[in-house]
């Protein structure tokens, strides 16, 4: 593998206006990079002096470290600002929180993953990255119990081969093959056929794949038009990377990364239009839930803007409040079971929000004026020395129980309040 190769790529996550901030906090600690031709959110490192997953950035959920060839699905779903889209293979959340990024606050994703061992990683990285307005459920992908003709746009990332990842996993060759392969083939069908049924007319599908074999790639693109009456959607070769012809005829327009000449993994993408007049889906009044929602008053805490969050509610269930996006209590059943970010606990003193949570904080003026502490540091050392145990002095505290935390201006995080008055210390606590 090339040094080229080796370099990873990744995405930043944030509010647009807080891009050069975090680019500035990523190269305040040595890491040099470029854009990538094919999205404004995407960079390719060029130089790493310590493993970019243990960057300040990629703690804070500021950053997702991502292969490129993974970004290319919903870069070519393209989803319209406020689209609502089904994620039906969902974990770890990669193609999940990029296409929460270009819906933006006013859309809604609902990321499935049948595994529920794998459901918490989705979760969990949905929630460090803040992404409120997408939502998470785990069912079974091929028969997911939601009303037909009812989502824009589906992104489907199902279980493959993973040829196209051979240079990480040399062993993929010989473990997927012959008998082991028909199941998944199967199962691709199965899950082809049910986003068919769950697409609107007119709406979009991406299927995907990270193996290199034609029968998931190109037999499938000839199943979906020949069988399930899809129409193909040709896509345009994005900028950067190389692909190679479809291997069978009657897939034209198919993206096939050619993993040597893109320094990419091998990658399949194809895109379907479900026939019909391209009407959108009228949205239903809210489903009402058994959970206690919380006004925005209430809310209204030092050093949280409640204008910051999406269209939705918070509401707690049990001792954790979620946060419930708009289109998902119109658009999902009553009986469905899903789940809204985590953003804190509840108890009798009152909510308390999560550490990470730090797209409701303001900007540290305002977060001051609030009544909240706000501390705003210049060094990336004195932040990285508090994730690891060390306290930051303060001089003024007042009554509150906790700090926000910024890095010039960029908000990172909520610290944990010792002490009073001129002794007070504010240390990181994921708790």
């Amino acid at each position: 593998m090339s040094h080229l190769q080796a370099l990873r790529s990744f995405r930043i996550v944030c509010p647009a206006g807080q891009i050069p901030l975090v680019e500035a906090l990523l190269e305040a600690q040595g890491y040099r990079f470029i854009p990538e031709p094919f999205s404004p959110w995407s960079r390719r490192l060029v130089e790493e002096p310590r493993p970019l997953g243990g960057s300040l950035a990629a703690f804070f959920g500021l950053i997702y470290i991502q292969d490129r060839s993974s970004m290319l699905p919903p870069v070519a779903l393209a989803p319209a600002a406020g689209s609502a889209v089904l994620d039906m293979c969902a974990s770890p959340g990669s193609k999940t929180g990029f296409l929460a990024q270009l819906v933006g606050e006013t859309g809604f994703v609902l990321g499935n993953e049948p595994n529920r061992s794998r459901l918490a990683t989705l979760r969990q990285n949905l929630f460090t990255l803040n992404l409120l307005h997408a939502a998470t459920c785990s069912y079974p992908g091929e028969s997911l119990p939601l009303p037909e003709g009812t989502w824009d746009c589906i992104q489907l990332d199902p279980p493959c081969s993973g040829w196209g990842t051979v240079e990480r996993n040399p062993q993929v060759l010989k473990l997927w093959q012959g008998d082991k392969i028909r199941p998944l083939i199967a199962l691709q069908r199965l899950l082809l056929a049910e986003a068919r049924r769950l697409l609107r007319p007119g709406g979009r599908v991406v299927y995907s794949t990270c193996t290199t074999n034609v029968d998931e790639n190109e037999a499938q693109v000839r199943y979906a038009i020949d069988e399930l009456g899809f129409e193909p959607v040709p896509l345009e070769p994005p900028p950067g990377f190389v692909f190679a012809a479809p291997e069978l005829p009657g897939c034209e327009g198919v993206l096939r990364v050619d993993p040597q000449g893109s320094a990419a993994q091998g990658f399949f993408v194809a895109a379907f239009r479900r026939p019909g007049d391209d009407v959108p889906v009228a949205s239903s009044p809210f489903t009402p839930l058994k959970a206690t929602p919380l006004h925005s008053a209430e809310l209204a805490m030092p050093g949280v803007l409640p204008a910051l969050l999406p269209e939705g509610q918070v509401s707690i269930f049990g001792d954790t409040a979620h946060f419930l996006p708009r289109q998902a209590l119109e658009r999902l059943p009553e009986s469905f079971r899903w789940q809204g970010c985590a953003v804190g606990k509840a108890s009798k003193a009152g909510l308390r929000l999560l550490p990470r949570l730090r797209c409701l904080m303001p900007r540290p003026e305002d977060a001051r004026q609030s009544g909240a502490v706000a501390l705003d540091v210049d060094s990336v050392e004195d932040v990285a020395g508090v994730l690891t145990g060390r306290s930051l002095p303060l001089a003024e505290t007042g009554d509150a129980s906790e700090v926000c935390l910024y890095w010039r201006g960029l908000p990172l995080c909520r610290l944990r309040l010792k002490g009073k008055g001129a002794g007070a210390r504010a240390l990181w606590s994921e708790r």
